[in-house]
């Protein structure tokens, strides 16, 4: 059974928050840690070891670069989006609002 964060369909033109972002980026990792490839990039361009992973996800400013590294890989984002079940746009967006 997946533990997944699940992303209501939201009306036209409705805003992204911040909230969203948080939530896009705990499911990026969730994401990431179900291909032990992915993880593995990922934590070797992070600087991060599975030890300190689970403290790093709870700082805001590790979210934001979570989203940023799946956003500057395409094909990493559109799967992502995919998984999900959201427009790639929605996920960068919501990124976005994060700094807002």
């Amino acid at each position: 059974m997946e533990n997944r964060v699940s992303f209501p369909k939201r009306p036209a033109g409705s805003k992204s928050s911040a909230r969203e972002g948080e939530a896009f980026a705990v499911a990026a990792l969730e994401y990431l840690a179900c291909e032990p490839d992915r993880l593995s990039r990922f934590l070797g361009i992070s600087g991060l070891g599975p030890q300190n992973l689970r403290a790093a996800a709870t700082q805001p400013r590790f979210l934001l670069s979570v989203l940023d590294y799946v956003i500057a890989d395409e094909p990493l984002l559109i799967g992502l989006a995919a998984a999900r079940e959201v427009s790639p746009v929605r996920i960068v967006k919501a990124r976005a609002a994060m700094e807002e």
